[in-house]
């Protein structure tokens, strides 16, 4: 018998960690070749992870809820076949600490309840909680720990460190100092007849995300008006040829996600990045098309390279990537390594909107619904009032690196590229 190591896999260039959602096997269970064992999360992708041997399960190394790094061995599998893992004796299968069984012993008789996610936002960990529980850690203090792990979280050695440091005197305990109070949210009066909804996980991942936009992005915004009359016609004319030739219905978002992407080819200075105080000049355009779930939650998928589309290359990509995102099919690569996002307001009427920037990306734009309204046109004979099809577009950017000048030439070329569009092209 040998024990295969059942890793994390790697779901991208950017993920570099996911959470357990649910174990779909139990020890001792059988397991075949490509059978989904765990169900994990990244930010915004649910996903599972297939066993790649046959065997029974004999060991899981982390619990619901716990995050884990890509790579790291989340379960023991054990083989009939030989030389198919890594891991030759249980004790080179995972390494137990002295601090982390003494916790694990601890778990049941701790009362003290420390939260996973504090009221200021902060995530903690299991190993990190069961550390503060053992040690009489509250969650006043927890809150005052700087964290050295990814988005400022409190790591293992940071609480062993905090607790090397107030056994020595250089911190004190919570009864003898006075900590600075938490800034808490105004409480909110509920009665009998309300009714209480908890946030999904997605819900959660999504409105601290915004938060931190906010706090962090300098948001400016510039609107125009575009005469899309021309690209209603051509659509109206070519849609069923189209069908029948690319097997694709031809909607608007793909043409305009077209046109945004010769736009950026343009003004490169728009597809950046801010890494402290730096600027990031992205080589590749990647387009994200934030789209609304039935659930209500929002997804962005990303197309690559979208620069490098024709407009029928646009429309494969844009509708293959909205219906496995309304089957919750995407894959965790397909939403990272967005450089600037586009959201369609108007698919719910809306005539504009002012759309939070999608870190760490500088710019996003929200187009509007297309319209008929009446608007004067000019004439070599004079002006007359004539009814047009027009779309309000809204460009939200970063005034810390992008000004009023490049934000408002952006959507004045994107505005000139669609105003100046063919009625007689083909596709």
């Amino acid at each position: 018998m040998a024990r295969f190591e059942l890793k994390l896999p790697k779901m991208g260039e950017s993920v570099a960690e996911a959470t357990i959602t649910s174990w779909l096997k139990e020890v001792g269970d059988t397991i075949e070749m490509d059978e989904a064992i765990v169900e994990i999360a990244t930010d915004k992708v649910d996903s599972e992870v297939p066993s790649e041997v046959e065997g029974t399960l004999v060991e899981v190394l982390f619990e619901k809820d716990e995050v884990v790094a890509v790579g790291a061995t989340i379960a023991i599998i054990e083989t009939a076949v030989d030389a198919v893992s890594d891991a030759e004796t249980p004790k080179e299968v995972i390494e137990v600490t002295a601090v982390e069984k003494t916790i694990e012993n601890a778990i049941e008789v701790v009362a003290t309840p420390i939260s996973k996610i504090s009221e200021s936002g902060k995530f903690y960990s299991p190993l990190v909680r069961n550390i503060a529980k053992t040690e009489g850690i509250t969650m006043a203090e927890l809150e005052t720990i700087s964290g050295s792990g990814k988005d400022g979280r409190v790591a293992k050695n940071d609480i062993l460190s905090f607790l090397e440091n107030r056994k020595s005197g250089t911190i004190k305990s919570n009864e003898e100092k006075a900590i600075s109070p938490i800034q808490k949210a105004t409480p909110v009066s509920v009665n009998g007849e309300d009714e209480i909804i908890e946030m999904t996980r997605m819900g959660k991942l999504i409105s601290k995300h915004m938060v931190n936009s906010v706090q962090t992005a300098a948001h400016v915004q510039s609107f125009i008006e575009i005469d899309v009359t021309n690209i209603v016609k051509w659509r109206i004319k070519v849609k069923d040829d189209f069908y029948k030739r690319e097997g694709e219905k031809l909607t608007f978002t793909p043409i305009l996600m077209h046109a945004v992407a010769a736009t950026i080819r343009k003004y490169p200075m728009i597809n950046i990045a801010i890494d402290g105080d730096h600027i990031i000049k992205r080589k590749n355009i990647n387009l994200g098309m934030a789209a609304a779930l039935p659930d209500g939650n929002l997804i962005v998928p990303v197309i690559k390279n979208a620069d490098q589309l024709n407009l029928v290359g646009m429309t494969k990509s844009v509708n293959d990537l909205a219906n496995r995102a309304r089957n919750n099919a995407l894959k965790p690569d397909e939403i990272q390594g967005g450089t600037y996002t586009v959201t369609n307001v108007g698919g719910f009427g809306s005539v504009m909107g002012t759309p939070i920037i999608n870190q760490p990306q500088v710019a996003i734009l929200a187009l509007g619904a297309i319209r008929k309204v009446p608007a004067v046109i000019e004439t070599s004979e004079g002006d007359f009032i004539g009814i047009r099809q027009k779309m309000f577009v809204s460009h939200s950017y970063d005034h810390r690196v992008v000004n009023g000048a490049l934000g408002g030439m952006f959507i004045k070329t994107l505005k000139e590229i669609l105003e100046a569009w063919d009625v007689d092209q083909d596709f």
